[in-house]
């Protein structure tokens, strides 16, 4: 087997502790997969929560996946006047996943809360995280361009047909009555 790939989920955050002393505060999330680092989208945080509702992947060979023992989840709040500030990080270890998934062929973690340690090492807050690893069958590497070209084939009939039958037929009927 040549590799595999880690799909992280990243949903939402709760209870974690805003770093703004006036206004919302305006959360996003950087992934350290290995030596790839990614960042969701930002998000205002109402309440003390932040939803992304993300998708990331990390396309891992065996020699990485080896030596990848965790993931580092950074909750980071974005300040105009100044840097971004560390609101907290949680790490999430990889060794039973990524060991499960290669005997498994794929495994799949629903969304969890992790804990959020704040910079002085207590917790304050959860972060939402799913987890799906999988490992590519027999020298195939399934790429992003021949997953979306497998979907756009005959695509666009059965599109046409469901906006057809999206029609509300109580409209065909009766055109100018209320709904």
């Amino acid at each position: 087997m040549e590799g595999g790939f880690l799909e992280v989920l990243v949903v939402n955050a709760k209870g974690i502790k805003p770093r703004n002393l006036f206004g919302k505060p305006a959360y996003y999330v950087v992934i350290q997969c290995g030596a790839e680092v990614r960042r969701t989208k930002i998000t205002k945080g109402y309440h003390h929560k932040a939803f992304w509702n993300q998708k990331f992947e990390f396309d891992l060979s065996i020699s990485e996946w080896k030596n990848l023992t965790h993931l580092e989840i950074s909750i980071m709040d974005d300040e105009s006047y100044k840097d971004a500030g560390f609101v907290g990080h949680a790490i999430i270890f990889l060794g039973g996943i990524i060991a499960e998934g290669n005997d498994r062929g794929l495994i799949e973690l629903h969304p969890s809360p992790y804990n959020v340690v704040l910079e002085d090492s207590t917790f304050k807050g959860q972060i939402k995280i799913g987890l799906k690893f999988e490992v590519y069958k027999k020298g195939h590497k399934k790429t992003k361009e021949e997953s979306v070209q497998v979907m756009e084939t005959g695509h666009d009939f059965y599109r046409s047909l469901f906006r057809v039958l999206k029609i509300s037929w109580w409209r065909v009927l009766f055109p100018y009555g209320q709904y």
